[in-house]
């Protein structure tokens, strides 16, 4: 019997055969989800946010770390420089599907306006309910001085697409990201004035 030369096919046979010579039973694992592999690529999120939760631009005290597996090390969100009671306010429009406590601090959880998108905001003193409707910018509650994690004070902000969380900052379009003062080039060809 002759066999053609198919690079393809060369590399997917010791594959076949390592697959062949497994259990059942150990056919059936491969088949199930692996929680330990990295995450699934992060859905695109809209830049839809029109304002900070806190303050003009403030301090990024921790950063976005995307856990590695679902149950692995990160940091969930992000931590902005805030001290107790700062007004927090909605980073976009949306509908409030929860203000209250949980594990002891107050929470306030967002809906974003059809993007299927949940922004969390705590530890905060909720002034809204579930069900109440928030425009970009309204306030949802302040800052709870709670001697958390941040030393002199922070919101922790999440996002959340399902179960799976993303990057808060993603939602901020890239005029709300930029530090300093904008500048008025001078056009090219123009002269300058006298």
């Amino acid at each position: 019997m002759r066999v053609k030369r198919c690079a393809g096919l060369w590399l997917l046979l010791p594959l076949a055969l390592t697959v062949s010579a497994l259990s059942p039973l150990a056919l059936s694992s491969l088949a199930r989800a692996d929680t330990t592999g990295p995450p699934a690529a992060e859905p695109p999120v809209p830049a839809i946010g029109r304002a900070w939760p806190v303050g003009t631009r403030p301090a990024v005290v921790r950063g976005w770390e995307p856990p590695a597996s679902v149950y692995g090390p990160g940091h969930r969100g992000v931590d902005l420089a805030a001290a107790a009671p700062a007004p927090v306010r909605a980073v976009a429009a949306g509908r409030v599907s929860f203000a209250g406590r949980v594990a002891g601090r107050g929470v306030v959880a967002v809906e974003l306006a059809g993007t299927g998108l949940r922004t969390t905001y705590e530890p905060v003193t909720p002034s809204v309910r579930k069900g109440d409707a928030v425009e970009a910018g309204e306030m949802v509650g302040r800052v709870e001085s709670t001697g958390g994690h941040c030393g002199g004070g922070c919101l922790h902000w999440g996002l959340l697409s399902g179960h799976t969380y993303l990057d808060p900052l993603s939602l901020l379009p890239p005029w709300l990201l930029r530090s300093g003062p904008s500048r008025l080039l001078p056009v090219l060809g123009v002269p300058l004035p006298r």
